[in-house]
């Protein structure tokens, strides 16, 4: 009997047609109506799971009596019941280090976008606002030269780090639960404590996953240490940052400002964040390009098919799932 592949997200068909053959495929797409309405009725024939951005435990997976491995296309993975997976010996993978320069790219992007405020003036101009000669109400800051503060210098931080050391002769600070000596050496960082990070950084950038123990890492106290021109860029998960208070400390101008990919609510409703000048907000568009979601998607498949076919997969989130049988 032919296994079945939901596929419920950021997977194009193309990419589906070679195993058409050996398995039953069923593509969720918007032209067959509502997603989740299809979800709720193919899941009861899943073994494999492709996709992401679906929160995935209990309640939507009970009737998927002959689910095998979900196979995400995001490198975090909160949005998935870790412990319910593992009670039912469900396999789950992820898409590590694809997307790690792409979004690097954006984070130096935000970091430039917030201190030159170029959403800001682009918008200005085009509303008719040049009328004359800038003068010191359109300055920027610069970047070049500054001291970047790294929370969590993984692979993704590290990408930052070097764009920054090399490319704009700035100084990086970094904080985290162990030393890189390696990185070190290569860009001259300094390992100091969270607090030294925030007191002495001009761009804090948080790049950690979303745990108990991140959450609200950054909040009132973390705003209150960092410098008063200090600007924020968080990349990682929304939640890492305590939003009421990002507002607050933007509010009182207890920092300069932000730039933000991530928030607590995806999509994000109305929000005191869109109102304000000194923050640029872009839609969770760290891994958003072709080149990127494509890749991503296509090491996605092959953890997958790995997992169905009996395989350890590369890339396995919960490898005690697998009790030593593969």
């Amino acid at each position: 009997m032919k296994k079945t592949i939901v596929a419920f997200s950021r997977v194009h068909p193309s990419m589906l047609l070679p195993y058409e053959e050996k398995y039953n495929i069923i593509l969720l797409t918007p032209e067959h109506g509502d997603i989740d309405a299809q979800f709720r009725a193919a899941i009861h024939k899943a073994h494999g799971l492709i996709g992401g951005n679906r929160r995935l435990g209990k309640v939507e997976l009970e009737s998927a009596k002959n689910l095998e491995i979900i196979s995400s296309i995001s490198v975090g993975y909160d949005n998935y019941d870790l412990d319910y997976l593992n009670s039912r010996k469900i396999m789950l993978t992820n898409t590590p280090d694809v997307l790690n320069e792409t979004t690097a790219d954006l984070a130096f992007a935000l970091i430039l976008a917030t201190a030159r405020r170029i959403p800001e003036l682009d918008a200005w101009v085009k509303e008719g606002g040049w009328t004359k000669s800038i003068d010191e109400s359109q300055f920027g800051c610069d970047v070049h030269g500054k001291a970047l503060g790294i929370i969590g210098l993984g692979k993704i931080g590290a990408a930052i780090a070097r764009r920054g050391r090399l490319g704009f002769g700035m100084s990086v600070l970094y904080s985290g639960n162990s030393r890189k000596p390696d990185l070190e050496q290569e860009l001259g960082a300094q390992y100091v404590s969270q607090e030294v990070l925030l007191r002495t950084s001009d761009f804090v950038c948080p790049v950690v996953p979303l745990t108990s123990k991140t959450r609200g890492l950054i909040g009132t106290q973390e705003f209150a240490q960092m410098k008063q021109n200090g600007i924020l860029i968080n990349i990682s998960r929304g939640p890492v940052v305590d939003e009421e208070a990002l507002i607050k400390a933007l509010e009182a101008k207890a920092i300069r400002g932000a730039g933000l990919d991530v928030y607590v609510r995806e999509p994000l409703p109305d929000s005191k964040l869109f109102k304000m000048r000194n923050v640029v907000t872009v839609p969770h568009i760290g891994s958003a390009t072709e080149e990127t979601r494509n890749a991503m998607a296509a090491r996605a498949l092959g953890n997958l098919l790995m997992g169905l076919e009996g395989q350890r997969p590369r890339d396995l989130v919960n490898p005690e799932v697998l009790c030593g049988n593969r």
